[in-house]
């Protein structure tokens, strides 16, 4: 195991080696803060709602001022951006923390801003908290699989259609047994049979892991679509109307202000997710079966030389990423809609995808990133409402341009398990 361990430590990084990058995207960052969050800031205040008023304890409202914030916010990113160039240019790397205090800064200054330009300058910041938090619970099951896979070697494109199928299998199985927890069983089952044909032809058979990823998630469009419009819509009663899973509410935890009842009244999909949040973090990093995982992802060569089966473990980790993401699919039919619709899943695993590599293949960071794009769009949903000057389609791009940003340096150089798509034959 030893030899296994000392592939897998991080490569010293060159010396004398600096990249502007991220220096760079930070200054320019930093120079439209000033332009929009400072100097175009609206003149009136900004009203944020901390807590609901149903609630045990409820906290005061916020209200800031739009221009002061504004400019606060911009001093800090300029601050910040000086900082990493001063860094850079002496041959330091740029820490994290600093980037993350510059987008924390970012966030906060983009949120008074675009909130204190709509018609009604408030918003209720929990009710903005809770939806994104709702809205990212499928993408961190995707991304949680996609981990899965590329940790031990294998490109999962077929993320969507694992939701997808599980989406569907858990309204049939609901409907049909009239019990939510069979509809969820039902969809981790489907998510496995999704990854099971994936791992066969591209494990056994060395088809090309993309291409089979593509074909898997047109076939699950097509499949589930062709059985909406013949079996599902001809008797709703009988096959479309499962039943929901209902909230479960954790006492005391609940009762925390702001961030309990998001985090502590959930349905069982989510106390899943914070289960294989923890299992697949503390498995990967804390386990013989995480060691084993990373070094056939990384050097299949070198694993198989120490005994382990490289093919047998990527077939084991597909089939339980199939497992998660199916369970994830469960999401949108027993806690979000309580009906299958066609291809509702909207391309959630391609972006649970982005999510896993602007995480950097780390369970955490695929955590923060489905946030991100959770807090996006049910931003754009808000802002809609409150009757903001800025365009829908902006809001929409937001977290992509974030990805591209991320990838190309900002959070470091992103690089994928080494031996991530590629297949595996033992000599």
């Amino acid at each position: 195991m030893s030899t296994a361990t000392t592939l897998l430590e991080p490569r010293p990084a060159a010396v004398g080696v600096r990249s502007w990058k991220t220096p760079v995207i930070l200054i320019v960052l930093a120079l439209v803060g000033l332009a929009v969050f400072a100097l175009g800031a609206p003149s009136n205040d900004v009203t944020f709602r901390l807590s609901d008023p149903g609630e045990t304890l409820v906290l005061p409202d916020a209200v800031v001022s739009a221009p002061v914030v504004g400019w606060l916010t911009a001093l800090v990113m300029l601050a910040a951006a000086v900082w990493a160039f001063l860094l850079t240019r002496r041959g330091d790397r740029v820490p994290g923390w600093l980037v993350a205090v510059f987008g924390v800064a970012f966030v906060a200054g983009f949120l008074t801003w675009v909130v204190g330009s709509a018609q009604t300058p408030n918003v209720a910041l929990y009710g903005l908290l809770s939806g994104s938090f709702a809205l990212a619970i499928p993408l961190i099951f995707g991304s949680l699989s996609g981990v899965l896979c590329e940790r031990s070697g294998v490109v999962n494109i077929a993320i969507e259609g694992q939701l997808l199928f599980g989406a569907f299998a858990a309204a049939v199985a609901g409907s049909l047994s009239g019990n939510a927890f069979v509809g969820l069983f039902a969809a981790a089952v489907a998510g496995a049979l999704v990854s099971l044909v994936l791992a066969v032809f591209s494990i056994k058979y060395l088809v090309n892991q993309v291409i089979v990823g593509v074909v898997l998630n047109v076939l699950v469009s097509g499949l589930t679509g062709f059985l909406f419009s013949t079996l599902l819509s001809s008797d709703t009663a009988k096959w479309n109307s499962p039943p929901s899973l209902p909230p479960i509410r954790i006492p005391l935890l609940a009762d925390i202000p702001i961030i309990g009842p998001i985090l502590f009244n959930q349905s069982i999909v989510g106390y899943l997710m914070y289960i294989a949040l923890a299992a697949v973090y503390f498995g990967l990093f804390h386990s013989k079966w995480g060691l084993r995982t990373r070094a056939v992802g990384e050097h299949p060569k070198a694993a198989d030389t120490l005994g382990v089966n490289v093919n047998r473990t990527r077939f084991i980790n597909v089939l339980l990423a199939g497992v998660v993401a199916g369970i994830g699919g469960a999401f949108f039919t027993l806690v979000s809609v309580s009906a299958f619709n066609r291809d509702m899943t909207g391309g959630q695993g391609y972006i649970a995808l982005a999510a896993l590599i602007l995480g950097r293949w780390n369970p955490l960071g695929a955590l923060l990133a489905a946030l991100l794009f959770g807090f996006a769009t049910n931003l754009q949903y808000v802002l809609s409402l409150l009757g903001t000057s800025v365009p829908n389609q902006f809001l929409a791009m937001l977290p992509y341009v974030v990805t591209i940003f991320a990838v190309a340096g900002v959070v470091g150089k992103s690089r994928g398990p080494a031996a991530s798509g590629v297949p595996y034959v033992k000599e």
